[in-house]
């Protein structure tokens, strides 16, 4: 206990030294600096959609790590924004314009049958209210979407789900997974959607091995 003391007396002393100091304040000034170019890159991203995708990608942002601010994201104007009353979260859009799913799935432009089950699960998800779903909505609304019918729906969405873009429900259903919603919200973007993804399952394998 004594040599403990001894160390923590010499580490205060350390503290005031010049070299050392200028340690520690280059310590808080490097994480400063990272907070700030987060958030210039976020603003940079924002700036290029328009004010329906950045509200979705906000709400989606607040809900993958669970936020819990309360507020949405406050209209671009020429004055200066003032952010919006605080009220219960809910992850949906009905305050939007709301897309159809043929106008959906041409702004998110998926690649494979995986990505089409991703972005129509993340619609009927936030736009019909419909977290839980089975194989059978999804294929309606690809339908709907004036979408290819898929070859084998049912192996699309059991590949879906293998890739982390959807996850079990209840009663057989499925879900969107968080790695898939943001996947779904960085879209057309592919570089982002990619390193959104990666992020995702890297998240979820660390708490796996916690």
């Amino acid at each position: 206990m004594h040599e403990l003391l001894l160390s923590y007396s010499k580490l205060g002393r350390l503290r005031g030294s010049p070299r050392v100091a200028g340690f520690f304040w280059g310590k808080r000034m490097a994480k400063q600096d990272r907070a700030v170019e987060a958030a210039n890159s976020i603003n940079r991203i924002l700036a290029q959609l328009d004010e329906p995708s950045r509200q979705r990608v906000f709400a989606s942002v607040v809900a993958f790590f669970n936020l819990g601010s309360g507020k949405t994201l406050p209209a671009q104007h020429h004055s200066e924004p003032t952010a919006a009353p605080s009220v219960p979260w809910k992850p949906h859009f009905s305050d939007e314009r709301k897309l159809s799913p043929k106008e959906f799935l041409f702004e998110k432009q998926p690649k494979t049958d995986v990505e089409r089950m991703a972005c129509l699960a993340y619609y009927l998800t936030h736009f019909r209210d419909m977290p839980h779903f089975r194989t059978l909505d999804l294929a309606k609304l690809n339908t709907e979407a004036a979408q290819t019918k898929f070859s084998n729906a049912a192996y699309a969405a059991s590949n879906a789900t293998l890739s982390g873009y959807l996850a079990a429900a209840t009663k057989g259903q499925r879900q969107i997974s968080a790695a898939g919603e943001q996947f779904v919200v960085a879209l057309p973007d592919r570089e982002a959607a990619k390193q959104a993804m990666g992020l995702a399952r890297r998240r979820k394998n660390a708490r796996r091995k916690k």
